[in-house]
C-alpha cells in the first residue's frame, strides 16, 4: 500500500494497531490509558473492521481486575484480546497475568507507563508500573516514540500469536501517549500479510469448547507443579527469536529497522548509556552531537526487556565499551540498584567482561534540583586533569548575606580539611575574595589561588556556566559569552585520579548552595569557548 501520513498521538497508534489485530478488548480507565479504549470503542460503534473482517468486541468492566479477568477467560475460549492500563490498574491485573501466561495465551497488554502511587499519586511517566510485573512471565518490549508505538506494538501482537507467550508493549505517559506527531501508518492490509493465520487456527482451536471437554486450572503438588513451571522455558527460549523475525519482517515493510537492542553512536565507544523508552530519544541526540565532536560515546537502547536475551545485548554493546551507564526510570527501595541495572550487571559477570557498570536513576518529571543547604556527592571516575562540568543556575542567596554566597560545584575529598581541591561558586562578603556576586574558583585554603569573574551574578535568575580545568589552567565561560568569564592559572588542588564530586555544596560541606541546579554534564575533555557557547544557545527557551 502507499504510504500513508497522519499526525497522531500514542495512544491512538496504539489503538490502531490492537484493534488490527484483537477480536476482544476489555478495558477501564486510567490516566493516561484510558484514551486507547475510547478510541477502540468508537470505531467498533461506527463499524471498523480488522484484519479478520469484523469489528471488535469491547467492553467496560467494573475495574482492572475484571479486565484482566475478562482477559483471560476471552482468550481461553479462543478470542484474541487486548486491554490497556497503567499503574495501579496493572497491578490489579498480576493474579490474571500469571494465570495467562502459565496457561500460554497469547494476550497483548498496551501500557502507558506510569508511576504507583506511593507517598503521593503521580499520573505522569515512570517504570515503577512495568517493573512490578516483569516476574508474571509476560514479555516486555518498550517503544521510544509515537512511530515505535506503532511499529513495536505491531511486532508485539505478531510475536504473541506466534510464540504464544503473552505481551505487555510499554511506553512512556504522557511523554509518548500523548506526545502529538506526524508519523507513518501501517497499513491493515500489510499487517494482514505478517500474520501466522496458521498459528492463530492453532490458537482457536484450543479454546474452550464445551464439545470438547477438557480440566484446567488444577491443584498440584509442589513436585507436580515445578516440572509444570519449567516445561514452559522451550517458549520463552524461542521469544527473542521470533521477535527478532518480526522486526525485520517490520523493518522491511516500513523501511525502519529495529533490533533487540539498538546501538547509536561511535564505533569505537567507551561510554555508553543503556537505557529505555522516552529518554533514548533525547540520550540519541545528544550522543549524535558529542559524536561530531570526536567524543567516543554511544547509546543502547533497550526494546526487548523481557526475556532479557544476554546475547542480543553482547553482540549491541561495541567491545570497547569500558564505562557502562544504565539509566533506569524507576526506584526500588532497598535493592543494591534498579532492575534495568542488575540485569546488565548479571549479562557482564556471567560473561566474565568487568567494564566499570554506573546505575544511573532519573524521575518523570524534569525539574531543577533545588537546594537548600544539603548537597549531592556523585562518583565520576576518570576524569583526570582535563575536565569540563556545565550547568544552569539560580542563586536564591543575596550576595551580602554571608562570607561566601554558595558553591555551585566541587571536587575534593570528601570532610578534608581545608577543602583542597576545584571549587566554583559565588562570591559573598568575603574580604580575601573581593568577589561579591560574582563568580569565582578556589582551590582550598593551603594553595589560596583565588580567581574571580567580572559579572554581577543577579538573584534568581538563570545563568549558564562552563568551568574547564585543561591541567593549571582554569577558564569558566559565562552565558555563552565568547570571552572568558575567569581565565587564569590555578595549581590543581586534588589528585587527577580524584574520582569525587560535589554538586550544591562544597567538598567540606562549608557554604552550600542555596538555589537550583539543572541541566548539568561532566566531560572527561576541556570543551572549547565555541561549544560552551554553542551548547548555551541550544538549550536557551
Amino acid at each position: 500500500m502507499p504510504k500513508q501520513m497522519k499526525t497522531i498521538d500514542g495512544n491512538t497508534a496504539a489503538a490502531h494497531v490492537a484493534y488490527a489485530l484483537s477480536d476482544v478488548a476489555t478495558i477501564y480507565p486510567i490516566t493516561p490509558s484510558s484514551p486507547i479504549g475510547e478510541i477502540a470503542d468508537e470505531w467498533a460503534a461506527t463499524g471498523r473492521r480488522n484484519i479478520f473482517d469484523q469489528t471488535m468486541t469491547v467492553r467496560q468492566l467494573q475495574s482492572e481486575a475484571g479486565a484482566a479477568a475478562a482477559v483471560h477467560g476471552s482468550l481461553a475460549a479462543g478470542a484474541l484480546t487486548t486491554t490497556f492500563t497503567a499503574s495501579q490498574g496493572l497491578l490489579l491485573m498480576i493474579p490474571n497475568m500469571f494465570k495467562m501466561s502459565g496457561e500460554l495465551l497469547p494476550a497483548v497488554l498496551h501500557v502507558t507507563a506510569r508511576a504507583v502511587a506511593a507517598h503521593a499519586l503521580s499520573i505522569f511517566g515512570d517504570h515503577q508500573d512495568v517493573m512490578a510485573v516483569r516476574q508474571t512471565g509476560f514479555a516486555l518490549l518498550a517503544s521510544a516514540s509515537v512511530q515505535e508505538v506503532m511499529d513495536l506494538g505491531l511486532v508485539a501482537h505478531l510475536s504473541a500469536i506466534e510464540t504464544s507467550v503473552p505481551f505487555l508493549h510499554f511506553f512512556d505517559g504522557f511523554r509518548t501517549s500523548h506526545e502529538i506527531q506526524k508519523i507513518e501508518m501501517i497499513d491493515y492490509e500489510d499487517m494482514a500479510k505478517l500474520v501466522n493465520m496458521e498459528a492463530v487456527a492453532a490458537f482457536r482451536a484450543r479454546g474452550a469448547n464445551p464439545e470438547r471437554p477438557e480440566l484446567r486450572g488444577t491443584a498440584q503438588n509442589p513436585d507436580i507443579y515445578f516440572q509444570g513451571r519449567e516445561a514452559c522455558n522451550p517458549y520463552y527460549l524461542k521469544v527473542p527469536g521470533a521477535v527478532s523475525d518480526y522486526m525485520k519482517k517490520v523493518g522491511e515493510l516500513t523501511g525502519r529497522a529495529y533490533q533487540l537492542f539498538d546501538y547509536v553512536g561511535h564505533p569505537q565507544a567507551e561510554n555508553i548509556i543503556v537505557s529505555m523508552g522516552s529518554s533514548c530519544e533525547t540520550i540519541e541526540e545528544v550522543v549524535n552531537h558529542l559524536g561530531k565532536s570526536g567524543d567516543k560515546v554511544g547509546l543502547v537502547k533497550v526494546r526487548l526487556y523481557r526475556p532479557f536475551s544476554v546475547p542480543h545485548l553482547l553482540a549491541a554493546m561495541p567491545e570497547t565499551a569500558a564505562r557502562i551507564t544504565v539509566l533506569d526510570r524507576t526506584k526500588e527501595p532497598g535493592s543494591p540498584g534498579e532492575p534495568l541495572y542488575l540485569d546488565i550487571c548479571t549479562a557482564y559477570m556471567e560473561s566474565r567482561k568487568t567494564p566499570l557498570i554506573l546505575n544511573g536513576r532519573y524521575g518523570s518529571i524534569n525539574r531543577a534540583a533545588h537546594f537548600a543547604g544539603g548537597r549531592v556527592r556523585a562518583a565520576l571516575p576518570d576524569l583526570g586533569s582535563r575536565y569540563s562540568v556545565e550547568l544552569w543556575f539560580w542563586n536564591g542567596m543575596p550576595s551580602d548575606a554571608r562570607a561566601v554566597t554558595g558553591y555551585m560545584f566541587s571536587r575534593g575529598v570528601d570532610q578534608a580539611k581545608g577543602a583542597p581541591g576545584d571549587h566554583l561558586g559565588i562570591g559573598g562578603t568575603h574580604e580575601s575574595t573581593n568577589a561579591v556576586g560574582k563568580l569565582f574558583f578556589y582551590n582550598g585554603d593551603e594553595l589560596e589561588e583565588v580567581l574571580v569573574g567580572k559579572t554581577d551574578i543577579e538573584l534568581r535568575t538563570w545563568n549558564h556556566v562552563v568551568l574547564v580545568r585543561d591541567g593549571d589552567q582554569v577558564t569558566v565561560y559565562l552565558n555563552g559569552q565568547p570571552e572568558p568569564e575567569i581565565a587564569g592559572r590555578a595549581t590543581p588542588g586534588c589528585p587527577a585520579d580524584l574520582a569525587q564530586v560535589f554538586l550544591g555544596g562544597r567538598s567540606d560541606n562549608l557554604f552550600n548552595f542555596e538555589g537550583k541546579l539543572d541541566e548539568l554534564a561532566v566531560y572527561n575533555r576541556a570543551l572549547t569557548a565555541q561549544e560552551a557557547a554553542a551548547h548555551f544557545a541550544a538549550a536557551r527557551p
